[in-house]
Order: C-alpha cells, then structure tokens, then sequence
C-alpha cells in the first residue's frame, strides 16, 4: 500500500488530445451512447459496440503522454513504493511515459476479455475481430475490456483497499460525478484519516467541495503538476 495515491480523471488526457465523448465535431458523433457503451449492449448491438471501441482503439495509436503523465512516471520511479496511481482513464498514456502498475478502474481500451472464462488479451491498436475472433483458451465470445454503464466495476475494491494507507491523495482532471472524491476526505472513511490533499481541475465542479483539499489549483493538469510534484517530494522526504 502506498502513502500517496494519484487518482486521475479525463482531464490529464485531455491535453494529448484524446477524444471524449463531449467533443463537438467527433469522432463518436454518429454514437448513440447507450446503444454502445451501455450494459447488455454486446447482446443488442454487437458490431456496432465492437466498431466503436475498435475506433476508439486505433485514435490511442499516435496520442503521446503530456508532461503531467512524464512528471507522474518520474515521481513513480523515485518513490516506487509509495506512490499509487489510479485513473478511471481507459487510454494507456501512463503505460506510453513509462509507469507502472496503473490500476485502470474501468478497463483498458487496447484489452479484449473473454466473456466465459474471462482471460485477457492485449492486442495493442488492432480490431478486435482482426486480432482474435474468439478466446483461444475455451473458444468464448471476446469483448472489449472495458466496464460499460451499468456493469459492475470490480476494481472499485481494489481502488478502496489501496487508499487505506494513503496520507496524501491527489485528485486531477476528475469532475467527481463518477467517484466522489470528497468521500476519501472524510474522517469517517478510514481509520487514520488523509493528512494533505491535492485538488487540479481546469475549473470548480459542482460534484466536488473544494474547500475540504488542502491546496486548489484550477489550471491545467501540465501546467501544475510541478507544483504537484513539489508538494509530493516534501511530504515523502
């Protein structure tokens, strides 16, 4: 377990120019989401939930990690046993600049799983169907591995077991809609509560409370992850 836990959101992505599903002019625009990224949607729509994520697959193929995943992988390597990275991203630019054992809270995009004996292929920047058309371990069905709207999100557990020794969580580019962050501040949470606290976000959200963080900073992920870094090497020295 680790003292200090990153949890990332879309926000430290952004700035690599991975695209999201709120882009204007896309390359999702001809999606309806709940028709491709929605529990049971590998029963009713399964071409067009596999052309999806293929599509999605492929844009992760010239995106590079920005200075805020450098910054983290050069934090990880000085201090490898006391810092965690989480992300709820499904792209693999921590994975490009270096980083590792980065829990992926809702898959990874360059994954296929099998869904009966549930092995896990990684075929890179392929098609699904290019790459494998079935498991070759028992011959089952493949899907992207990637947690859909609905479905349950088993490392949700492991995220909640790995914060029990956390002193210092940094929050960045996470609106708090999908986890509540605020939650981990609370001293009810665990039994030693968190001492220092991070929040970056490019801007307020009405889903976080940023008066329980103990350093603000609404700007872009790159532009202040030194600062971020600064405050880590002075809490763990």
């Amino acid at each position: 377990m680790s003292k200090v836990v990153i949890l990332s959101g879309a926000g430290i992505s952004a700035e690599s120019g991975i695209s999201t599903f709120r882009d204007s002019g896309g390359l999702w625009e001809e999606y309806k989401i709940e028709e491709i990224c929605t529990a049971g949607c590998m029963q009713t729509n399964r071409d067009k939930t596999i052309e999806f994520y293929d599509k999605r697959r492929l844009d992760l193929k010239d995106k590079k990690p920005n200075h805020a995943h450098l910054v983290i992988k050069e934090l990880q390597a000085r201090y490898p046993n006391d810092i965690s990275i989480i992300t709820q991203n499904v792209d693999d630019l921590f994975e490009k600049a270096g980083c590792q054992d980065v829990m992926h809270l809702h898959g990874f995009l360059p994954e296929i799983r099998c869904q009966e004996c549930h092995s896990i292929y990684n075929i890179g920047y392929q098609k699904q169907n290019e790459a494998m058309s079935q498991c070759s371990k028992c011959q089952g069905s493949l899907r992207p591995n990637i947690v859909f709207f609905g479905e349950m999100a088993p490392k949700y557990r492991d995220m909640y077991q790995e914060l029990q020794d956390c002193m210092m969580l940094v929050v960045i580019g996470t609106s708090g809609n999908v986890i509540d962050t605020d939650m981990f501040l609370s001293p009810y949470f665990k039994k030693e509560p968190i001492r220092y606290s991070i929040l970056n976000n490019l801007e307020p959200s009405s889903a976080i409370d940023d008066s329980l963080y103990t350093k603000v900073l609404y700007k872009k992920a790159t532009e202040a992850i030194d600062e971020i870094a600064k405050d880590i090497d002075e809490f763990l020295d």
